[in-house]
């Protein structure tokens, strides 16, 4: 069934492309904050672990949304780790250390990348795109990613 939501289908189509390699930032951005879930160590071990549990349980809902926002406009949501790598801005990387401050750096910069990614596509969106609800959704995505930098950057020194 065709969408009719206002949005011209080279629009819709346009604005799920620009969709998608938020869902893969999205993405890859929860599984690291599930492997320093689980992998975090040191005195303040208990703590950290709440947090970064905390973290990525809003993680997921933000995926699951971005997923959601590009099938309501009539198009498929990638959802294969190899698409996902192919289209994030984020790098997988390897940790020699489980320590919260290394984590928790890793994520920061992670969340302050999403954050600028992010404040790019909400003009895209809304004046080049025509699709103010996009637009307006992106925003409130970059508002939920300012929030997480600054509880993680509260526990850095």
């Amino acid at each position: 069934m065709n969408t009719n939501i206002g949005i011209t289908k080279k629009n819709s189509g346009e604005v799920a492309q620009a969709l998608s390699p938020i869902l893969a930032d999205e993405f890859l951005l929860y599984t690291k904050t599930l492997r320093a879930h689980w992998n975090i160590e040191g005195p303040d071990f208990y703590s950290k672990h709440k947090l970064f549990e905390s973290q990525y349980e809003d993680l997921e809902e933000i995926t699951d949304s971005v997923a959601e926002r590009i099938r309501s406009l009539g198009h498929y949501a990638p959802a294969t780790l190899k698409v996902f790598l192919e289209l994030t801005h984020l790098t997988e990387s390897q940790r020699e250390k489980n320590d919260a401050a290394g984590f928790i750096k890793e994520l920061v910069a992670d969340h302050e990348s999403v954050i600028i990614h992010l404040r790019e596509q909400v003009k895209h969106v809304a004046n080049g795109l025509g699709d103010a609800g996009t637009s307006d959704f992106i925003t409130g995505l970059m508002e939920k990613h300012e929030k997480m930098a600054w509880m993680l950057r509260a526990h850095l020194p």
